[in-house]
């Protein structure tokens, strides 16, 4: 299911990001006075309409530096005698395909492979992008916008093992996804694409 952003998200968003590019740009006092003033009005207008505190969110975006771009999620979806690898977040509860932020560094299927790993206690392989997802209209809204890459990986090796982000490991068929997923992680569109790609080793890479 498309997600729509509110449109007060839409130019806080994009505000924030005019303001950290500027910044990045700026050559003098008065330039990077101006685009301060631009990250100071994008809090103001997400604090307005959220719980998010306005200090908090200047902060967060005073972080944020260079040309700015999305972030990318990667992801990796898993079968064993067709059914689908998730994990239980320790977060928040739900269950979601394996994976997280890329990492400098990391090719974008390594990142998924180790993300496997790392959560699930398995070895993989990716060997098809199932997806490119624009990720601020699949799920929860966040603050900066994302981009999600989803890759159909070979199971090769391992044992379900939790981890400190992971409280659970299992395989489930398509009729047994478990209701409570973490929707900011892997929304149920992602599960079906996934189930899709299985079922179909042909069938073309999905993006938004």
């Amino acid at each position: 299911m498309t997600v729509l952003s509110p449109r007060w998200l839409d130019w806080a968003r994009e505000i924030q990001a005019l303001s950290q590019t500027s910044s990045h740009y700026a050559e003098n006092d008065y330039q990077r006075e101006r685009s301060n003033r631009l990250l100071e009005i994008a809090a103001e207008i997400i604090s307005e309409y959220s719980s998010l505190d306005c200090a908090s969110l200047e902060g967060i975006f005073k972080a944020q530096i260079g040309y700015a771009t999305p972030r990318v999620d990667v992801r990796g979806a898993v079968f064993r005698d067709g059914k689908l690898l998730l994990v239980r977040e320790r977060q928040d509860g739900g269950w979601t395909l394996p994976g997280g932020w890329a990492d400098v560094g990391d090719a974008p299927a390594e990142g998924a492979e180790r993300e496997v790993w790392e959560e699930a206690g398995f070895r993989v392989k990716a060997r098809k992008v199932i997806g490119v997802y624009d990720a601020n209209r699949t799920g929860p809204l966040e603050v900066f916008h994302a981009f999600k890459i989803v890759f159909l990986c070979e199971l090769i090796s391992g044992e379900p093992t939790p981890s400190s982000e992971t409280t659970e490991v299992a395989f489930f068929a398509f009729d047994e996804i478990p209701t409570v997923l973490s929707p900011a992680r892997t929304p149920r569109r992602v599960i079906e694409d996934a189930f899709a790609a299985l079922a179909n080793p042909d069938s073309s890479t999905v993006f938004d």
